[in-house]
């Protein structure tokens, strides 16, 4: 029983501590040297896949067109997935030629409607944003100036929640889990070797943007094929995204499990494609991850059966605290009242832990997420710009 504590105990510190330590030493000791430039302005394409967006697409196309870019050298692409909703009328409102719309009749998802604008765009660089995302001005070329060096394929930005109403449950959750996960990709950059790339804000060299799965996330599709490539992936830790999160755990959970559902299924798909330290990397950050529930599990259980053992008590009593504090976060969310950081963390932590063992469990039952429904309370125009 002591061996199932201490595989519990192992398997959680290296993944949470142990992983970041690791990388931040192969950074250290091979780290990467990109030549950047400030001068370096590529022709740039913005593509974005829209599905019913008629809350954020015009002040989203605004303010894009406004980025602190060559007019010239940038043009935006609008992919309407069947919207229903006015999404096209707005777009076709746009009068500077830099900005088309391209209307997909039949619904087919987010990356059926990325593979349709990718062989319309014109740009040397492909920027990939979602309609809700605030990006401010200087980001482009915050990320472009990266690709001044010919072995940069990809570069990624961060997203962060809107600070005004970054107080809900699961807002405060999201906040620290995405600190923590933009910690861990700034010392993978450091190595040329970030595992995913954010939704809302990332670009590709285009000649590296193949046809991509319907079924998987591109955001993590693409990364891993340029790194096959033999292509750096880095993260600009100053080109942000603010977008709002929604306040449901329900939507919450669909969204985590539709992340781990998609990147388990190409970790499948894609498994000819990984050697070396890649293969490492997917089973520290993604798979070990995406399984916590199962140390979470024998740490519990085997402590309850080590409770007269010494420091197990210890143990126990915290595993209860921690849990305690998830519920207490959940009968919050019930009662419709403020739920302290201290309560919604771990609520956020156990909400994630579930969603993505489930969606595990989908890729490996093959339920396929190629057309998803956006998270309705993450919409609406955002009141902080960058």
């Amino acid at each position: 029983m002591e061996l199932l504590w201490y595989l519990g105990a192992a398997w959680i510190a290296y993944v949470y501590v142990g992983y970041p330590v690791l990388v931040a030493l192969w950074g250290f000791l091979r780290g990467v040297r990109p030549r950047s430039r400030d001068d370096y302005l590529p022709t740039v394409s913005v593509l974005i896949a829209a599905r019913n967006e008629a809350r954020d697409i015009e002040w989203k196309l605004r303010q894009t067109l406004e980025w602190d870019y060559p007019p010239e050298r940038l043009e935006v692409l609008v992919a309407s997935d069947a919207s229903d909703d006015g999404t096209d009328q707005i777009v076709q409102q746009f009068s500077d030629s830099r900005v088309r719309v391209l209307r997909l009749e039949q619904r087919g998802g987010k990356v059926r409607a990325l593979n349709r604008l990718r062989p319309l765009a014109r740009g040397e660089i492909l920027f990939f944003t979602d309609a809700n995302a605030s990006i401010g001005a200087a980001c482009l070329r915050r990320m472009v100036r990266h690709f001044a060096d010919p072995k940069v394929g990809c570069v990624t930005g961060v997203s962060r929640p809107l600070p005004k109403v970054a107080t809900g449950a699961v807002s405060q959750g999201a906040a620290a889990y995405w600190s923590y996960e933009s910690w861990v990709a700034r010392l993978e950059s450091r190595c040329g070797a970030v595992v995913a790339c954010d939704g809302a804000i990332h670009c590709v060299r285009r000649q590296l943007c193949p046809p991509l799965l319907p079924e998987l996330a591109n955001d993590f599709e693409l990364p891993l094929r340029i790194r096959h490539a033999g292509y750096w992936v880095l993260v600009e830790p100053e080109a942000v995204a603010i977008e709002k999160e929604t306040e449901s755990l329900v939507e919450e959970f669909a969204r985590r499990r539709r992340i781990a559902a998609q990147g388990a299924l190409a970790m499948w798909k894609l498994r000819k494609l990984f050697t070396g330290a890649l293969v490492w990397q997917l089973v520290s950050h993604k798979l070990l991850r995406w399984l916590t529930v199962v140390p979470l599990a024998l740490l519990l259980i085997s402590s309850v059966r080590l409770a007269d053992h010494g420091g197990f008590a210890a143990a126990l009593v915290a595993q209860v605290l921690f849990y305690s504090a998830a519920a207490g976060g959940l009968v919050g969310i019930a009662l419709r009242r403020d739920v302290p950081r201290l309560l919604a963390i771990p609520l956020y932590t156990l909400t994630g832990v579930f969603a993505t063992v489930v969606g595990v469990l989908d890729a490996v039952a093959g339920r396929y997420f190629v057309v998803w429904e956006s998270a309705r309370l993450s919409r609406g125009a955002p009141d902080a710009r960058l």
